[in-house]
């Protein structure tokens, strides 16, 4: 019974920490038609913005209706889409913090 304690907590402590893989934010964000960020530091200080956000704890439902306002958009898709790239490529510690606030959220009517 010890060795299998052991072995959880060997696992839990070797586990291995998620890291930003800002290429893939670029690539993910410049294929798709709505953004148009003039270059990369323009799209990374976005996509940091939005992870800020996160951490900071606010509501889900109000980070799509800021990043629809920011893209002059009323698509809800394009705002969701840039919210879960920026936070699974850029700060994916925050992944569990955007699904807490997503969770429950649903479409406003139409």
């Amino acid at each position: 019974m010890f060795a299998a304690v052991a072995a959880s907590a060997a696992a839990v402590t070797l586990a291995p920490t998620a890291h930003a893989d800002v290429v893939a934010y670029l690539v993910n964000v410049h294929v798709r038609p709505g953004y148009n960020f003039p270059n990369a530091e323009t799209a990374i200080a976005y996509g940091n913005s939005i992870c800020d956000r996160v951490a900071a704890k606010m509501g889900y439902g109000e980070l799509v209706e800021q990043v629809k306002a920011d893209f002059h958009t009323t698509d809800y898709y394009q705002g969701a889409y840039l919210i879960n790239q920026a936070v699974n490529e850029l700060c994916p510690a925050q992944i569990w913090q955007l699904r807490n606030s997503a969770a429950g959220y649903t479409l406003p009517p139409v």
